[in-house]
């Protein structure tokens, strides 16, 4: 990618000023000019990136990973803008990059995931425990970490012994002189219902969040097998207001799953 001088940080109106200025010359460049303007657009969103990855610092994966990713993402979303259909790119950028972060701290993240109580308290804890250590100039202790946040002595070693799920032990491991072959060669064949324990799992916490008959509506849908005329008819509504609440239901449940860790906050992003 090209480098462009680093100009004196812009105010947000100034940089979706020159943003809207960019790709309204992006419409009529030739392609050679467009991979210029692209480079420049991207240029102005550098300091989004780092922020946004910023976000998800001390949770098991190397800040310029996360960096990278979003970088990527924000290339992702400057090819993919239409002025005009969203507020500003910075509102359109915002959601594209969050969402890749999710999706690669998901599928990179956590081998093993604890409860979401567990990966928030240590988020908390690995924050809390870099201000102390400048505090105290020592290592804080357990009881320190829990009256800082507020959380038990047992949840703070909960939460330290969760952190295992990012980086567990291989089966193949064993003493350095050891020849024979590892666990995992005397391991059975794979089983299906184990390789989907952790999903189903997780998809049973974000069902706690939906009410009485949202789960209702979901187990006449995918456990009984009922189409959405049927489910309406039983109901007392059209099809499409089942349509609907179903979508609405998928989504609320995606982003569940989706999130790391806290919900997402873009209201100071753009």
């Amino acid at each position: 990618m090209a480098q462009y001088p680093i100009h004196p940080r812009l105010s947000f109106a100034e940089r979706d000023a020159e943003t809207t200025e960019l790709f309204g010359r992006l419409a009529t460049a030739t392609p050679e000019e467009s991979e210029q303007i692209v480079e420049q657009i991207v240029h102005l969103y550098l300091d989004l990136c780092s922020t946004m990855a910023g976000r998800y610092d001390g949770r098991g994966i190397e800040h310029d990973d996360l960096v990278q990713v979003a970088r990527l993402a924000l290339v992702k979303a400057v090819r993919r803008y239409e002025p005009g259909h969203a507020p500003s790119f910075a509102a359109y950028a915002v959601p594209t990059i969050s969402g890749e972060l999710k999706r690669w701290f998901r599928d990179r993240g956590w081998v093993v995931r604890p409860p979401r109580r567990l990966q928030e308290l240590r988020a908390d804890v690995q924050s809390v425990r870099e201000r102390l250590e400048q505090e105290l100039g020592a290592t804080p202790s357990d009881v320190d970490l829990a009256e800082a946040t507020g959380a038990s002595v047992d949840d703070i070693r909960e939460a330290a012994s969760a952190a295992t799920g990012f980086r567990p032990l291989s089966l193949d491991c064993g003493p350095a002189d050891d020849e024979r072959p590892g666990l995992s060669a005397y391991l059975a064949c794979p089983d299906g219902e184990m390789e989907t324990a952790d999903d189903r799992v997780c998809l049973a916490e974000a069902l706690v969040e939906l009410d009485d008959d949202e789960r209702e509506l979901l187990l006449l849908r995918y456990v009984d097998g009922l189409t959405q005329r049927e489910i309406g008819e039983a109901r007392g509504v059209s099809q499409m207001q089942v349509s609907r609440t179903l979508r609405r239901i998928t989504v609320r449940l995606h982003d569940y799953l989706a999130e790391p860790t806290e919900p997402e906050d873009i209201s100071t992003a753009s």
